[in-house]
């Protein structure tokens, strides 16, 4: 038990409360610290159980989730916090803000602020619960269950996905790349970089996108897997904080130096070049590798197009998605970068695409925007 993450339920329905309490309970690596009915209370309970993660409604009397992120930045409480709250009129605006005051991560209650099919988020909550949580609990020196310990607990059994490998977790140390593709040409100039990102990711791109250069002439389109309605909002809060333009994708939107391109949410995104230059399109298919958007539609539209004049990156999230076709970019000549396992909050999609042979070089996050542009500046 010392080594499980623990978690603070912040919720006014006392139905909401039990509800994520017995998803927190039946999930080994998870453990209660405590429930508080809003921020108030919340604020009382931290020093006293000192939680590893927060899971925080927004909509609460007394104290609301966005007055508790201001009261926490205010006492420099560094312990993450994961929205889950349902979408009022205002809601990706409300979100967002929750984001910039220093929230880590959100998810969409699936109906409504007191939701009885809370169940069908549960395993992004209690991912996201273990990646936040246990990369805290790293930072402050102390020990998280290891993998093995994961998927050996009896008690796991009959809980749904197994949660060591949502996390991208083994009952053995990472294994090393498998043999990496040939390629068919050799990597040429950087005109594109397609960026696939997913659980962390929010907190993620922000230090990428602070961190990128000024003069950095390529554009770059990113899949983030995110709700319908949020990616706008979204953009808007890179975009304060990025030296280059940061936008949602509309259909037909140019592809252009300076610029980028967030997908929508529910679209996926695909790129086209003409002799006239470069477009993006929003298309409704089917969804591929479990989203739509997914960084494997983009990853296979990129390389089709650019061939060796692409840098895919693959980032923190649970799943696979992008891991086979960064590969494809690989293929044809393009370059690889994928996020390191000691600083991914989720190391799944990375580790995939890792072992699968497709990714050059891992790169920390803290380097990630820096490396991004010295490999899309290199003279090759």
């Amino acid at each position: 038990m010392a080594d499980e993450v623990s978690v603070l339920i912040v919720d006014d329905s006392a139905l909401m409360r039990n509800l994520i309490g017995r998803m927190v309970e039946d999930t080994p690596g998870l453990v209660i610290a405590d429930k508080a009915m809003n921020g108030v209370f919340a604020l009382q309970k931290i020093p006293r159980v000192n939680p590893d993660v927060i899971v925080l409604d927004l909509e609460m009397p007394e104290m609301n989730g966005i007055e508790f992120l201001k009261e926490r930045k205010k006492r420099n409480i560094q312990i993450p916090v994961v929205i889950l709250s349902s979408i009022a009129a205002r809601g990706a605006e409300i979100t967002m803000e929750a984001l910039a005051l220093g929230a880590s991560d959100f998810i969409q209650k699936p109906s409504g602020s007191v939701s009885e099919d809370i169940h069908t988020v549960r395993d992004t909550l209690v991912t996201m619960l273990l990646g936040y949580g246990g990369s805290f609990r790293r930072s402050q020196g102390r020990k998280v269950l290891s993998p093995s310990e994961y998927t050996k607990k009896p008690e796991h059994v009959g809980v749904g996905p197994d949660i060591a490998t949502l996390l991208g977790l083994s009952g053995t140390p990472a294994a090393g790349p498998a043999k990496p593709p040939a390629q068919i040409r050799k990597p040429g100039k950087t005109e594109i970089i397609a960026l696939g990102i997913s659980t962390g990711g929010p907190d993620a791109l922000r230090v990428v996108f602070a961190n990128l250069d000024k003069d950095l002439a390529v554009p770059i389109v990113v899949v983030q897997h995110m709700p319908p309605g949020f990616t706008n909002e979204f953009a808007k809060s890179l975009d304060r904080l990025c030296p280059l333009d940061v936008k949602e994708a509309e259909e037909g939107d140019a592809i252009k130096p300076g610029r980028i391109l967030i997908a929508q949410g529910n679209k996926h995104l695909e790129v086209e070049k003409k002799a006239t230059g470069s477009i993006v399109h929003l298309t409704s298919t089917p969804q591929v590798s479990g989203h739509r958007p997914s960084a494997d539609v983009l990853f296979a539209s990129v390389a089709l197009a650019y061939q060796n004049h692409a840098l895919g990156v693959i980032m923190t999230g649970m799943g696979r998605d992008g891991a086979a076709q960064i590969g494809t970019i690989y293929k044809e000549g393009g370059m690889t970068i994928g996020q390191d396992e000691a600083t991914a909050v989720v190391y799944g999609m990375p580790r995939v695409a890792y072992e699968l042979g497709h990714v050059m070089e891992q790169v920390s996050l803290q380097n990630m925007g820096r490396r991004i542009c010295e490999i899309a500046k290199a003279v090759r």
